[in-house]
């Protein structure tokens, strides 16, 4: 039995209790202040609070982001040595990075990130209760009449895997993985840091 075209998410510590602490101020003081962000989810219905529309500079307005930013480029070189890219001729490069607060009920539906190459999320703060990430296998479309899986199936075979966020760590994936960020059932906030890093050529 071979075990063929592997979808890779990396779970890796980053910082310590330090930075994401100081990471957290600095979300709550952003969520105050940003009057476009706040309109914008306000507008689209969005169930909590993102910079995502809003904000394209965090790691140059805060230190803070600045240092998780040093965090995240070592850690989406190694993801890109684990999946075995060739990078001759080209660089990951930071694309976009934007918090996420969302509350009792927030979640993200199913989504891709298009024009990048892998995306992530920081968890800052993962309450009891919090959303759990849900991954989709790239296949499913063309799975047809493939039955059902029995009930212990291992993680691998899964059509849909889901996995608990950790404070402090990083999940990575490649941007094409459809994924979705499940209900939460807590009364406070998870708070995370989402990212895209694109590959560009050197020269």
């Amino acid at each position: 039995m071979r075990h063929l075209f592997a979808s890779l998410i990396e779970e890796t510590p980053v910082g310590d209790a330090a930075l994401r602490e100081s990471l957290e101020r600095a979300i709550w003081v952003l969520s105050d202040d940003d009057v476009a962000g706040n309109a914008w989810c306000e507008a689209e219905g969005y169930p909590g609070y993102t910079s995502y529309a809003s904000l394209d500079d965090l790691p140059e307005r805060f230190p803070e982001f600045a240092a998780l930013k040093k965090h995240l480029d070592k850690a989406a070189a190694a993801y890109a040595r684990a999946l075995h890219w060739d990078m001759a001729g080209l660089k990951l490069e930071l694309d976009a990075l934007w918090v996420n607060i969302l509350g009792e009920g927030g979640h993200h539906s199913g989504h891709i990130h298009p024009g990048s190459v892998i995306s992530g999320t920081y968890y800052v703060c993962v309450p009891e209760g919090a959303g759990r990430l849900k991954f989709e296998d790239p296949r499913l479309a063309m799975m047809m009449a493939a039955p059902q899986l029995v009930d212990d199936a291992p993680e691998a075979a899964r059509r849909f895997v889901y996995v608990q966020p950790t404070e402090g760590h990083c999940l990575l994936w490649e941007s094409w993985l459809r994924h979705e960020v499940m209900p939460s059932i807590s009364e406070d906030a998870r708070i995370s840091v989402s990212f895209n890093y694109a590959a560009r050529r050197t020269a």
